[in-house]
């Protein structure tokens, strides 16, 4: 496993070998110990999440206040653009983004605890998982304005025929995300 540093501090873009032939593929997609080498992370996983998301869906930024999540996130089919959002009032990189494109290949991106985070559905669909350090509390979970002019944020959002910029699917919850400004931050 190797580690890329992003423009964030402690976010890592991981890439894992990929062995491909005529038969298809191998790949080793986690190893605890290779993760932290890589990473110099500590954390241990608790739960893993999948989901599917259709084109144009956009889900987040997320974060929980209580039991924050560090995420190891990976496209396992289709393809996403990944971006994360430091709230570490601590951090040097507080208040900054990174975004990146995930596809099904061997990239994954180690979201640290501190962090909210989102996806959109750049294919047709795409699949989507994470590997999480605590467990989901869904009374804990909260929402950043994905379109928060303060954050900067350069969605690859699609135009229509006519040539209109065309707004990604969000849920009810994250349509009313808070503003950086009223959002939590963490230490």
């Amino acid at each position: 496993m190797k580690a890329k540093e992003t423009n964030l501090k402690d976010a890592y873009v991981l890439t894992t070998p990929r062995f491909d032939d005529e038969r298809g593929f191998f790949l080793e997609s986690f190893s605890l110990q290779k993760f932290r080498d890589a990473t110099g992370a500590l954390d241990d996983f608790v739960q893993d999440n999948h989901s599917k998301s259709s084109k144009g869906v956009l889900r987040g930024l997320h974060y929980q206040t209580e039991h924050p999540q560090g995420k190891l996130v990976r496209c396992t089919q289709g393809a996403v653009y990944d971006v994360i959002v430091d709230l570490r009032k601590s951090s040097p990189t507080f208040g900054e983004s990174f975004g990146i494109e995930l596809a099904e290949n061997n990239v994954m991106l180690w979201v640290p605890i501190g962090f909210a985070h989102a996806f959109y559905t750049l294919s047709d669909y795409a699949e989507f998982e994470y590997k999480c350090t605590d467990y989901y509390y869904p009374e804990s979970m909260e929402t950043l304005m994905w379109n928060d002019s303060e954050l900067g944020i350069e969605w690859p959002l699609f135009v229509n025929s006519i040539g209109e910029m065309q707004w990604p699917f969000v849920s009810s919850k994250d349509a009313v995300g808070k503003s950086f400004k009223d959002c939590h931050k963490y230490e």
